[in-house]
């Protein structure tokens, strides 16, 4: 089994993403409305309509989007194992469970950050994701303290921190890629496809809240756990673009991103295999 270059091996790293779905009882609080006295249909459209008002789209502003899943990586060295040099660690999952509350979730992110102070990789995660964590984690009182450590409790983040947009503690692949400027940003399927990798299947952003409403929660987390996937495939071509991976250890990262994959049954990842090729 290979063992860890460098570059990787000195801090584990944490592809993430969410899902959600709008407020809507966020959304009746705001507008004083009664959520109980409307069939959740007729609320879900006067949400949807009411944006669409006022932007001309029916995507809710940050605030107001109710996240209903977190899939991360994680690539990691288990330094517990026998092999001297850190067995190869690669774990693909959801948080918690498919009947978490959406503060269980955001608590258990966090977590990890607390314990592993990862490298964190998303596509869209500074202009999407991380807001949207924010609000929430404020809406539901939870605890992210190593997370917004700007170097007052260790001097290290206030050189590199998760939250300065051109810091490298969070890595927003995409806003990178596109030199920090939305006019060159580009969708994470249309990448991953074109770099060889699989990207979106079956699903996509817009069908989440269908999916949602009709209790397929499992389904919306395997499509996520597909997106971080792509997003550590495309972030492992990003390395070796930079000269970070070697043209042997960006080999054997995919090799070991292609083992993991097809040691699990579910059929979510069986598809993504067989799209690989």
């Amino acid at each position: 089994m290979a063992v860890f270059p460098p570059a990787i091996a000195m801090h584990p790293t944490l592809v993430f993403d969410i899902e959600t779905i709008p407020d809507l009882d966020g959304f009746a609080a705001i507008n004083n409305i009664d959520a109980g006295s409307l069939p959740l249909a007729e609320l879900t459209e006067m949400a949807l309509l009411a944006r669409r008002q006022k932007s001309g789209s029916e995507f809710m502003p940050h605030h107001l989007h109710r996240i209903v899943a977190i899939s991360c990586t994680l690539r990691h060295a288990d330094k517990g194992r026998s092999d001297q040099n850190g067995a190869d660690q690669l774990k693909v999952w959801s948080l918690g469970e498919p009947g978490s509350s959406e503060a269980e979730l955001i608590q258990r992110f966090f977590d990890g950050i607390e314990r592993y102070s990862p490298q964190l990789v998303s596509w869209n995660g500074g202009g999407f994701d991380l807001p949207v964590l924010h609000y929430r984690a404020l809406i539901h009182g939870v605890t992210a303290a190593r997370y917004w450590d700007w170097g007052d409790d260790d001097k290290d983040f206030k050189w590199n921190n998760y939250l300065s947009r051109y810091h490298t503690r969070h890595l927003d692949l995409m806003d990178v890629l596109a030199m920090f400027t939305g006019r060159a940003n580009a969708p994470l399927d249309q990448m991953a496809k074109l770099c060889g990798f699989p990207g979106k299947l079956g699903m996509d952003g817009s069908k989440v809240l269908e999916a949602y409403q009709a209790g397929e929660i499992d389904a919306i987390r395997n499509y996520c756990e597909t997106d971080v996937m792509n997003t550590w495939l495309v972030y492992l071509r990003f390395l070796k673009m930079r000269g970070t991976l070697s043209e042997a250890a960006y080999a054997s990262e995919i090799e070991l991103a292609r083992s993991t994959v097809a040691s699990h049954t579910a059929p979510h990842w069986q598809e993504f295999l067989a799209a690989w090729g």
